[in-house]
């Protein structure tokens, strides 16, 4: 039986490349490829005669031009001077390219953070073009660099398309941390956007390996009704897309409403079905904290009612808007307005009460004028509840204040309720001995008009007030001992701590808390804890004090701090670290949820209500995340293109 010859492969026959087939059959080697100079054909192998033939067959002209001398020579030489300038330009507008998709991003991403439309990039553009002609007046290259800004490509249409790569991109980073990282929590809440379509805002916090992260996780449109299990399906749909496990959640955070926490049909209760462990789940602490405020009696709520009735009787007309802001300068007051904007929703209740008590006297001047009459203007018991309003909703404006924003661990939050349940106890004590220290502008008007304060009827209303707060914050409180575990493990007492949760393994839990209170290297980074959370609270009281509320957020965030500590024990003390880095990631508010809607109307506003479903969780995403969009890669990845 006749045997089959083995055929022989190209790395059997190891050709190499000969450097004089360049200057005889006008070749050159491009990725072990012979590539033709002339005609930039690839052939398969460097063999000799496949080249030979492909020069005789194909360019025999050249051949007959250039005889194999030093006229060849010239002409190849001419050939590869041509291919390197060829290759060199295409490598040059590569760059270039490069370049300009980056700007595009960067000039979109802005766009994007501050929530405007996408057809301002023309606009950004045409200002650029315009300070550009005179700012590079007098340089050499003007021109150059004009036409670099005008092949920008910032059309409506690009910078949607660069929005939603970057929003991807950064949910893919999200994603990524979120796939390594052992507990997660979420905050739900549900709003409705302009066009009255249902979203649910999901935000996730937990520990990444450069810190503690609060991100938008989705903007989830409901279609139809949003009862429990729509929210339910809607959540869980998201978290599932991007294949993070449920049983990754270890505590929920939601508004309090009955679609949330119904007993059976309610969001919550429908997530503990599907997570195969006990949970956490919080009522909104600053929610349940604004429940409390509203015990005011039902005189006061009168109290406030009419307020707002007599500001909007002077700011509903034009013609009386402009009269009263006139006679606020002819009487030389303080303020040169009634309100901050021209709607009083747009202000705190505490600020309207606070702008209106100041302005009562020119208020009560300036209806006397119109002919209105008002009677409770001059009666001194209702001035009384005014005044005792402007007060007491400045002190839960500055509760609110501490519980609002980033970077608060729920046991700060927790301290702050506590604190300001004891601070109600000594607002009563201060009407029983009648100073009102805490009261100052109730002790005004007694002081300028000598005035009989109703002291029991006050007294009564604060301890109230005191009572609702002690019955609420329950989820809380029974986490307080688990809860202040991330500050003072060296005062944590394992039988009271609530491990169930974490899946924390307790017996070893137990015996590496021993050996950390044991050993001063590691026991003295949480006394320098202490003394790091002291300043900063010290710098929070006075910024407070001077009611500094936006210079707050620039000081370092309390949970970093306390990350930072907490990451430089080692791995040893590894259950301890699982659950400082647990309860480090419990969500203890919805204030990010209800941000997003501020950012989310601030996005879909009336002249952009057209904008879909996907676009404004885009937008949304960018302004809401800490991450950084990876613009060179993004803009690799995009092909060249002029502006349009």
């Amino acid at each position: 039986m006749a045997t089959k010859k083995k055929q022989q492969k190209t790395e059997d026959e190891n050709r190499e490349f000969k450097v004089e087939w360049t200057e005889t059959f006008a070749f050159q080697n491009v990725n072990s490829f012979p590539t033709c100079l002339i005609c930039k054909e690839k052939l398969a192998h460097n063999k000799k005669s496949n080249l030979e033939r492909h020069f005789t067959t194909k360019h025999l002209s050249f051949s007959n031009k250039y005889p194999v001398c030093d006229a060849r020579k010239k002409a190849v030489e001419e050939l590869l001077k041509s291919q390197e300038k060829s290759s060199s330009a295409f490598n040059q507008w590569v760059q270039s390219s490069n370049y300009v998709n980056f700007a595009s991003f960067a000039v979109s991403q802005e766009i994007a953070e501050r929530g405007k439309p996408y057809t301002d990039g023309e606009y950004i553009k045409r200002c650029f073009i315009s300070a550009s002609e005179e700012l590079f007046r007098d340089f050499k290259n003007k021109e150059e660099i004009l036409k670099k800004i005008k092949e920008l490509p910032l059309s409506a249409k690009t910078v949607k398309d660069r929005t939603a790569k970057m929003s991807s991109n950064i949910t893919n980073q999200q994603v990524d941390d979120l796939k390594v990282v052992s507990t997660l929590s979420i905050a739900v809440d549900e709003s409705c956007d302009l066009n009255d379509t249902a979203q649910v805002s999901l935000f996730v916090r937990f520990m990444s390996a450069t810190g503690p992260k609060e991100e938008l996780l989705g903007l989830l449109p409901l279609k139809g009704q949003t009862r429990g299990e729509d929210i339910a399906n809607a959540v869980i749909g998201c978290i599932e897309k991007y294949h993070i496990p449920l049983d990754k959640i270890v505590s929920i955070a939601t508004d309090g409403a009955k679609s949330m926490t119904g007993v059976r049909n309610g969001f919550v209760a429908i997530m503990k079905e599907k997570i195969s462990h006990e949970i956490l789940t919080y009522h909104c602490i600053i929610h349940q904290e604004a429940l409390c405020a509203q015990t005011f009696p039902e005189e006061m709520c009168k109290v406030m009612e009419l307020v707002i009735k007599m500001i909007n009787s002077i700011v509903a007309k034009a013609l009386h808007h402009r009269q009263f802001k006139e006679f606020l300068v002819e009487m030389e007051s303080e303020y040169a307005d009634l309100l901050l904007h021209n709607k009083v929703r747009w202000l705190s209740r505490g600020n309207v009460l606070k702008r209106f008590a100041s302005l009562i006297s020119e208020i009560k001047a300036f209806f006397l004028e119109k002919g209105v009459h008002h009677p409770e203007l001059t009666n001194d018991q209702w001035i009384q509840k005014l005044y005792f309003m402007v007060d007491v909703t400045s002190h839960l404006n500055q509760l609110n204040h501490k519980l609002q924003g980033k970077g608060n661990t729920i046991f700060s939050m927790l301290e702050e309720l506590i604190s300001f349940e004891n601070k109600l106890s000594v607002f009563a004590q201060d009407f029983d001995r009648e100073t009102l220290i805490h009261f100052p502008s109730l002790l005004k008007h007694r002081q300028e008009n000598n005035s009989d304060i109703d002291i029991t009827y006050f007294k009564t209303a604060l301890l109230n007030m005191r009572e609702a707060f002690l019955k609420r914050f329950q989820e809380f409180r029974n986490s307080k001992v688990t809860l202040a575990f991330v500050k003072k493990p060296l005062d944590a007492t394992v039988t009271e701590l609530n491990f169930s949760p974490f899946n924390i393994d307790i017996g070893n839990f137990e015996m590496q808390l021993l050996d950390l209170k044991n050993k001063e290297l590691w026991s003295s980074k949480f006394e320098r804890l202490c003394a790091d959370l002291e300043r900063l609270e010290k710098n929070k009281c006075e910024l407070s004090s001077q009611h500094k509320w936006s210079a707050l957020k620039d000081l370092e965030k309390e949970d970093m701090l306390i990350f930072n500590t907490w990451n430089s024990i080692p791995d040893s003390y590894n259950q301890l670290k699982k659950l400082a880095f647990a309860v480090l990631s419990l969500f203890g508010s919805t204030y990010l949820c209800e941000q997003s809607f501020s950012s989310m109307n601030l996005i879909k506003r009336k002249l952009r209500n057209r904008l879909i479903e996907e676009n404004l969780e885009s937008c949304l995403n960018l302004k809401t995340t800490t991450y950084k969009p990876d613009l060179l890669k993004l803009s690799k990845e995009m092909q060249g293109q002029c502006s349009h």
